[in-house]
């Protein structure tokens, strides 16, 4: 085994290391990091990681995977080494998502009423109106505490010159902050030498931060405070374990649908004690069987009426139903577009080009060039209903061109970004393997406020570009430093 953890580490060519430059040297601001991982060495490293690994597994850190036929709880992979980013770089970061999530907020207030953005034709309305996220039984109807995005997650690659992109934004029912915490436990736990001396900043608050931001959008109540829950469809679901989670970190109830009822277009919990009234449900069930009086009657993970009284302003949904029209794929092309329009500024971060299939000339360009592009689904997550165009076959690509050309609303595409690596620890050596970053944002009255930390996926097969966890990614722990230059 080699002397030190970095031994013949070589960064993948053509691809912005997140640790080293190209010369092989630690990047500055990260020197300190890797010195002191250095100074563990490679054996006690080894120990360490296989450590973490059974403190998850025995923690139960899972995820499930509905297409698997072996078994539905798999343990999230996680490696040791952590991804490292520079206080003053996250800074700039924050900054460019805070502009962000406030434009789409104020976008989706204005698509569910004057829809002045679509008058002047600056989304074009026909691409909004016909979207499946759009959902035309809200129109006009404005939430509790005058938020909409209460919890975002933003997804974030570095192309090949070391630059931040926005690739996709979450903003429907965002997934994965309870790894962040939990990665950030088992690191603290056995890397604490280099944790210290580091100097990084928490995330541990996030429970409190949230329970806080959902309580800010509160309908009036008596008493001590508002009675928040957090909705799961229930243990089979892929993030129950953050659900459970967060209800248990929170300190609120986890409930299922047959735990609610409405009266009165008030929604109540049922108790040993009789009805408790409930202000605020962090819904992590997808709006379409939020509520079988509008949407799915056949739903049984639903609340029947509870729509009727978020309209009356008597419950607040988190987050809000109907966003999902700001995170549909072919509108994420138009987000500086919002930014410019309801806030005057130029957009702070980077964006993918995109080529929106609906388009004539786009989906003319997308079907000649299909072995050069990624081609996603707009209403698809987690890596499915997507084309690596370079890496596919000829029979994919033509079975993807077809369904282009039959549903060319439901598609975009993107050159595929040669996103940026991470030291990953594989098989008892460093290894360079792909990484993208989902910063979390919680927003309430005041506005959004970023955790200083997120969820790093790693692809974790080599050449590989998918992160997903359901794609065989895995996940590192965020390290945003304090205030070194």
């Amino acid at each position: 085994m080699s002397s030190r953890i970095f031994d013949g580490y070589a960064p993948i060519a053509g691809a912005y290391d997140e640790t080293f430059d190209e010369a092989g040297a630690p990047r500055a601001a990260l020197r300190h990091v890797v010195e002191a991982l250095e100074a563990e060495g490679p054996e006690a490293f080894v120990r360490a990681q296989a450590a973490a690994e059974r403190t998850l597994l025995q923690q139960g850190v899972t995820f499930s995977v509905y297409t698997d036929q072996r078994g539905v709880e798999k343990i999230f992979p996680f490696c040791l080494l952590p991804r490292v980013v520079a206080g003053e770089e996250f800074a700039a970061l924050e900054r460019g998502i805070q502009q962000r999530i406030v434009a789409l907020g104020l976008f989706l207030d204005d698509v569910y009423g004057p829809q002045r953005i679509l008058a002047e034709g600056l989304v074009p309305r026909e691409l909004v109106l016909a979207a499946k996220g759009y959902l035309p039984e809200l129109q006009g109807v404005s939430p509790p505490g005058g938020v909409r995005i209460h919890v975002a997650g933003v997804d974030l690659v570095r192309d090949g010159k070391g630059v931040l992109c926005v690739l996709e934004d979450n903003l429907r029912v965002p997934s994965g902050v309870s790894y962040v915490v939990e990665n950030r436990l088992v690191s603290k736990r056995f890397l604490p030498r280099v944790f210290e001396a580091a100097s990084v900043n928490r995330v541990d608050h996030y429970p409190a931060k949230l329970a806080e931001t959902l309580a800010s959008v509160s309908p009036p109540f008596e008493g001590d405070g508002p009675c928040v829950v957090v909705l799961t469809p229930g243990p089979y679901n892929s993030a129950y374990f953050e659900h459970s989670f967060l209800a248990r970190t929170m300190g609120v109830e986890l409930v299922q649908s047959q735990d609610l009822f409405v009266d009165d277009d008030r929604v109540f919990l049922k108790t040993t004690r009789g009805p408790k009234r409930v202000h605020v449900i962090y819904r992590r069930i997808d709006e379409a069987f939020l509520d079988p009086e509008v949407f799915r009657p056949d739903s049984l993970l639903g609340v029947p009426g509870v729509i009727r009284a978020y309209r009356k302003g008597n419950v607040a949904l988190a987050n809000a139903p109907g966003n999902g029209i700001a995170d549909d794929k072919a509108i994420y092309p138009y987000v500086p577009d919002m930014i410019r329009f309801y806030l005057g500024e130029e957009p702070r971060l980077a964006q993918v080009p995109t080529w929106i299939c609906d388009r004539e000339a786009d989906r003319r360009f997308v079907l000649e060039h299909l072995d050069e592009l990624v081609v996603k689904a707009v209403d698809e997550a987690g890596g499915y209903g997507m084309l690596m165009g370079p890496t596919a076959s000829a029979a994919e690509r033509e079975e993807f061109a077809r369904r282009v050309a039959a549903e060319p609303r439901r598609y975009i595409a993107q050159r595929r970004v040669e996103i940026s690596s991470a030291p990953t620890w594989l098989g008892g050596r460093a290894a360079p393997r792909r990484v993208d970053l989902r910063p979390y944002v919680l927003t309430g009255p005041q506005g959004p406020w970023v955790l200083p930390g997120g969820l790093t996926r790693v692809a974790l097969a080599e050449g590989s570009y998918v992160v997903n966890s359901s794609q065989g990614g895995g996940s590192k722990d965020t390290w945003v430093l304090k205030g070194r230059p």
